[in-house]
């Protein structure tokens, strides 16, 4: 009698432990397709983050070197056409 309850005791416990395994088992399972897919999505804005800062640094280069006054009259000569005085301009087409 007394081994009967001790293995009906052990089945129960055995049912219950499994039970509890498979739901959480399932739980963690139905979260992998968001973690992959957040995953996937970090990468890409890890990349995108990257080609940002490239850019803020060469943005950061020309603001330096718009600074420099010569610089920009020698851009204003090239992009523009600005000339100084008793300069011409010959604009050769390529």
């Amino acid at each position: 009698m007394k081994n009967k309850k001790a293995n009906r005791r052990k089945g129960i416990y055995l049912f219950v432990i499994i039970l509890l395994v498979s739901i959480l088992g399932y739980r963690m399972f139905s979260y992998w397709p968001k973690i992959f897919a957040n995953y996937q999505e970090k990468k890409k804005l890890e990349t995108q983050y990257n080609d940002l800062l490239e850019e803020e640094a060469i943005l950061e280069g020309n603001i330096n070197k718009l600074k420099d006054p010569k610089y920009i009259s020698r851009f204003a000569r090239e992009k523009y056409l600005y000339s100084k005085n008793g300069e011409l301009i010959i604009r050769i087409v390529e």
